[in-house]
């Protein structure tokens, strides 16, 4: 039968009720009450990284209710003793879905003895199956991870007691090619409950985040069937600019007001008054000199204009000497475009660090931005140039550098996802050799890869090699004190000598 305007009259007044009716938002006073109701075997999305942006008022109160069998999603799980990892201790936590290990020894340790189930991920493609989650798409398609055990399936996911074999692994992941580019399918990632950290919510339940505490918080927010945001200030509805407003409140459920807020720094960097910054090691040792010798010859890779991104270690020691007068933009994957040096002790901030967890500033023209807006650059290939480090590194480029299976395991961050992206250059530098003189470069990797033929440029203590994906390794410039047989000797992969040899440059 259809509408006569009389019918369509009528219904009016309950669409506009429907149109301005709002949910409201739970105010909390206290963390326990907040989580008291999460039952045992939850799934949890827990915003952070590193120590950077967690909860850590929600994490303890529910260490309080002594709930088990939890699987937390989060990028890592804080340190031994604060955040995830007080869950970790107690046992309460049955599998981790993360891209990073790190430096936590009992995250490591519980999964290397078959204790804990691990589900390590791109850190990109971890942002964009949260992101997915919480906007109603089921799976996509990325070039990350192809041609890796992410792809391939039979990753650890959990070892038998004590390590002795595999107890779950993973599975394949389906692939396809779009124009000729290589994809594998991720599905997307949703929670029963998020655990976020903002900097402020107003009564109607939008949030507001401060610099690079954004992090994994914004997605995950928008991810789970229950919200519940800790936060520094609670206002009026009406007080935030809606211009400004992070997450809308639609995604929030519920919300406490920290009382006390401990915001612990994981790696405490500062700057002399005069900036001066020096590589890591001690000054003037062998292993200083050599490290400096390598990062001053990285840093000749960096053009005028270039973004960059640099990896954790030696590679961010490269941004000491980007040559004056040479604007380069240096992107961190926890959401900062615009890196500045390390701070004065005066100018420590715990909301701003870089992806190594060190605290940083910005310069003038950066932004901040959540994780999955971070890894759009990087997939996106907006990003001209990344630095990483590397365990293994084969003769036609692929790369190694994120866990020996059964004994080592620091998982691999936004590393499969920085070296997948379309018209970025990757630079590795590394050490030529491993302690003991074992090869790094070698004709085939026998390490979990990182990514396949993805490397453009090798540079080490005593050689620079471009790579080339069908022909292989050409040495290009070689140090002071070594000749071609002592490269040859130290390399373990057949290369060819560049008709340009040329002694390495150095800034």
């Amino acid at each position: 039968m259809a509408f006569t305007v009389t019918r369509l009259a009528r219904l009016l007044p309950s669409v506009r009720y429907a149109s301005t009716r709002q949910r409201g938002v739970h105010i909390y006073e206290n963390a326990l009450d907040a989580v008291k109701d999460i039952p045992q075997g939850s799934k949890l999305l827990v915003g952070g990284f590193g120590l950077c942006g967690i909860p850590e008022n929600l994490i303890a109160a529910l260490k309080q209710t002594n709930v088990n069998q939890l699987v937390c999603v989060s990028n890592n799980a804080g340190v031994d003793n604060f955040g995830l990892g007080m869950l970790l201790s107690s046992k309460q936590i049955k599998r981790m879905i993360s891209s990073y290990v790190g430096e936590n020894a009992e995250f490591e340790r519980q999964y290397l003895n078959g204790e804990l189930e691990v589900e390590l991920t791109p850190q990109g493609t971890l942002a964009e199956r949260i992101r997915a989650g919480g906007a109603g798409v089921p799976a996509f398609f990325t070039p990350t991870a192809y041609g890796t055990v992410i792809h391939l399936g039979g990753a650890p996911i959990k070892y038998n007691p004590g390590g002795k074999g595999i107890a779950i692994a993973s599975q394949p992941r389906e692939a396809r090619q779009f124009n000729g580019q290589d994809y594998i399918m991720e599905e997307a990632i949703t929670g029963d409950y998020a655990l976020v950290k903002a900097w402020k919510a107003d009564t109607a339940g939008n949030l507001l985040f401060r610099k690079t505490s954004r992090n994994f918080n914004s997605a995950m927010a928008r991810a789970a069937k229950c919200t519940i945001a800790e936060v520094e200030e609670i206002v009026p509805a009406g007080t935030l600019d809606p211009d400004f407003v992070h997450v809308p409140g639609v995604y929030v459920h519920r919300v406490y007001k920290a009382a006390k807020l401990e915001k612990r720094i994981e790696r405490l960097c500062v700057r002399s008054e005069d900036g001066a910054a020096a590589p890591a090691g001690k000054k003037g040792s062998a292993d200083a000199l050599m490290r400096e010798r390598i990062i001053r010859r990285a840093a000749l890779e960096f053009e005028d204009g270039m973004y960059a991104n640099l990896g954790i270690g030696m590679p961010m020691l490269a941004s000491n000497f980007i040559p004056a007068g040479m604007n380069v933009v240096l992107q961190s994957e926890n959401g900062v475009l615009g890196l500045g040096p390390f701070p004065l002790k005066s100018e420590v901030d715990p909301d701003l660090i870089n992806a190594g967890k060190e605290t940083v500033t910005v310069v003038p023209g950066a932004s901040f931005f959540g994780s999955d807006d971070s890894f759009a650059m990087i997939r996106g290939g907006h990003v001209d140039l990344t630095i990483l480090g590397a365990m293994q590194v084969s003769q036609f480029g692929d790369l190694a550098n994120w866990m020996i299976p059964g004994k080592m395991v620091k998982g691999m961050g936004g590393a499969m996802d920085l070296v997948s992206s379309p018209g970025t250059k990757v630079v590795i530098t590394m050490e030529h050799n491993a302690k003991g003189g074992a090869h790094k470069i070698m004709s085939s990797c026998t390490l979990p890869l990182t990514g396949p033929k993805c490397v453009d440029r090798i540079i080490t203590e005593k050689a620079v090699f471009d790579v080339d994906g069908v022909k292989g390794l050409t040495l290009i410039e070689i140090a002071d004190g070594f000749t071609v047989e002592d490269i040859k000797t130290a390399t373990g992969a057949p290369f060819q000598v560049s008709p340009n040899l040329i002694p390495m440059r150095s800034l």
